[in-house]
């Protein structure tokens, strides 16, 4: 089968590999027809390269068609569709009964000190292939599936992957009181999403900032006001109290993460980093790796005393120096972590209706074949093009 693989720094290429077969008795096999590129796939292009392996297959956000399923399966069967959380979890353990799936017992990647196995997503968390392929293994797929209806198309319910739970997750760690505010720093896909989710539950002011004229625009249109970064990068948390009396919003969502604009040391430290050998690279990720922490920082100085900061960036280093006197003094609540995919299905599904409140069908701005992955994933980090959202079709 045709697959997207990483191959070093910045070195994306679609290859040939062997096609995946059912290994276990809780396994299934899905054919794949849509598939998504997320902004943490990004991190494997560059920052986390060390902890990658020549060949690895990439992606964590497809839904398909299962073709064939392992003897304990029961839950689906050949034929259904079906969206792939991006997380394997087995639905039975501890926490899997605490909807905390992506603490799986089952799937822990204990030997790297991970949590639950993801799709697509380096050595850290199971190096399972993903999902940028034709085709899809998917272990424990007694629970690590979202059965959808026959009839809409796939942008309809792709979005249940990833996207859709870790922006809902994101508003719902915010903790917005009624009445309350809510700034959204980083206007890609996640934090778009988290903007019409917080529109749909009427939260009653609703600020965005980023610094791409395309991610501006596209969350304009929906009647929610925006800050650009690039004209306020030096008093942004002055012109956002002056919107919310003068306190700060309530909550704030990074939905930037680790590789923020803003933070040119750490910025040099991970190219560099970047470059080393991985026997080098992958000891000082773990024990020494810095993160760009600008977003964070603001998020810190904006929110309100007393609010609630949700992470739903990925931040991956060991040593980052936190500011904990303020932390403290303005007694701020930190939220953080994957999204509990499956947690938050049956609050989502019924947002996506024949009316589309949350404007799914129109999300992605590229639609292209899955052989044109190189070109997707270098646009895709380069901001060029408009490009919020790109999803690959592998039968085209």
């Amino acid at each position: 089968m045709k697959a997207v693989t990483w191959q070093g720094f910045r070195d994306i290429s679609v290859e040939d590999v062997a096609d995946p077969i059912i290994k276990e008795p809780n396994d299934a096999i899905i054919k794949v027809t849509s598939t998504n590129i997320c902004g943490s796939d990004l991190h494997l292009y560059e920052t986390m390269g060390a902890f990658m392996s020549p060949g690895d297959v990439l992606g964590h956000e497809a839904m398909g068609i299962v073709l064939e399923v392992g003897r304990e399966i029961r839950q689906i069967r050949p034929g259904d569709r079906v969206v792939v959380p991006f997380q394997i979890a087995c639905g039975e353990c501890w926490m899997c009964d605490r909807s905390l799936y992506t603490q799986c017992e089952k799937t822990q990647v204990r030997g790297e000190g991970s949590g639950a196995a993801l799709f697509g997503y380096s050595k850290l968390y199971g190096q399972i292939p993903g999902g940028q392929a034709e085709y899809l293994r998917v272990p424990e797929a007694q629970f690590t599936h979202i059965l959808i209806p026959e009839g809409p198309p796939d942008d309809r319910f792709v979005y249940l992957s990833d996207v859709l739970p870790t922006a809902w997750q994101a508003v719902e760690y915010a903790g917005v009181p009624d009445g309350g505010s809510l700034l959204v720093l980083g206007l890609g896909p996640i934090g778009d999403m988290a903007c019409r989710i917080a529109q749909q539950k009427w939260i009653d002011t609703v600020i965005a900032v980023d610094l791409v004229d395309e991610r501006l625009a596209r969350v304009r249109s929906r009647g929610i006001q925006v800050v650009d970064l690039r004209e306020h990068e030096d008093d942004l948390p002055e012109v956002v109290r002056e919107l919310t009396d003068g306190r700060g919003p309530d909550s704030v969502i990074d939905a930037v993460g680790m590789e923020a604009h803003g933070s040119p040391g750490a910025a040099f430290a991970q190219r560099v980093a970047a470059h080393l050998p991985d026997a080098v690279t992958e000891p000082l990720m773990k024990k020494a790796g810095l993160d760009r922490l600008a977003a964070l920082y603001t998020a810190i100085e904006t929110v309100r005393r007393g609010g609630t900061i949700s992470l739903s960036g990925v931040y991956g280093g060991m040593a980052d120096p936190l500011p904990m006197m303020s932390l403290f003094d303005k007694q701020i609540q930190l939220r953080m972590g994957q999204a509990n995919v499956k947690r938050w299905i049956p609050d989502i599904m019924p947002f996506l209706t024949d009316e589309d409140p949350l404007g799914v069908d129109e999300f992605a701005t590229h639609r292209l074949p899955l052989g044109q992955a190189p070109e997707a994933y270098d646009m895709f980090q380069r901001k060029a093009d408009g490009a919020v959202k790109i999803m690959l079709k592998p039968w085209v």
